[in-house]
C-alpha cells in the first residue's frame, strides 16, 4: 500500500472546527482542572456531543467513520489549544479493541452508544501488580462457566476506570504451560 501524505491545508476545515470549540475551554479552565486534580466533564461532554469523540467508529454504528489520520489531526489540536487530549484519546482509540475483535452482537450493542457518548470507553485493563509490562505473563484468568466468564486477578494502572461505564480487560484463557507460544491464550473482554 503506496503511503500517502497528507497535504498541509487538507484537514483545515476540521482544524478550524476543532479550535472553535477547543477555545471555549481556556486555560484557567484546564488549570483548575489540574489544580483540583480532577477531570474535564465538560470538555468531554462537548467533545463528544460534537460527534469527535466517534470519529473511529464506522457511520454504520452511528460514528463519523473518519481515518487515523483526521483522529490524530482531534489529538493534535486538543493540545495544541492547551487541553489534555489523554483526557479523551481512550473514547476515540479503546474502541478498536471492540470493532476488530468483538462479536457482530457486541458492535451492535456497543458502539451507537459509546458513538453517542451515552456509554463511555475510556479504560483498558492490561497490567498488573507482578508483571509489569510483560502482558504475556498475566496472572488474571478467565475461566468459562455455562455462558459467562468467572475473572479472577488483579489489575493495576487503569487510567480513567472512575469515568469509564466499560472497559477493556485482558486476561488469561489457556494457562500459560499449556501453549505452544507465551502470546497464545489470552482472551479480550468487554466489562460493564
Amino acid at each position: 500500500m503506496p503511503l500517502s501524505i497528507p497535504k498541509p491545508d487538507q484537514y483545515q476545515e476540521m482544524r478550524e472546527a476543532l479550535r472553535d470549540l477547543c477555545s471555549r475551554y481556556d486555560s484557567a479552565y484546564w488549570q483548575k482542572i489540574d489544580h483540583e486534580r480532577g477531570y474535564p466533564e465538560a470538555f468531554v461532554k462537548a467533545m463528544t456531543d460534537a460527534g469527535w469523540l466517534a470519529a473511529l467508529i464506522p457511520e454504520q454504528y452511528g460514528g463519523s467513520g473518519l481515518g487515523l489520520a483526521e483522529a490524530s489531526v482531534i489529538m493534535e489540536e486538543i493540545n495544541l489549544s492547551g487541553g489534555n487530549a489523554g483526557s479523551c484519546h481512550g473514547q476515540m482509540y479503546n474502541m478498536g479493541t471492540l470493532l476488530r475483535h468483538g462479536s457482530d452482537q457486541q458492535k451492535q450493542l456497543y458502539l451507537p452508544k459509546i458513538a453517542s457518548g451515552e456509554w463511555r470507553l475510556q479504560s483498558m485493563a492490561v497490567t498488573e501488580p507482578t508483571t509489569g509490562t510483560d502482558t504475556t505473563k498475566l496472572k488474571t484468568t478467565a475461566t468459562k462457566k455455562g455462558d459467562r466468564y468467572i475473572i479472577k486477578g488483579q489489575k493495576v494502572w487503569i487510567s480513567r476506570i472512575q469515568h469509564s461505564d466499560l472497559m477493556i480487560l485482558l486476561a488469561r484463557t489457556t494457562p500459560l504451560a499449556e501453549v505452544k507460544k507465551k502470546s497464545e491464550g489470552m482472551s479480550i473482554f468487554i466489562v460493564n
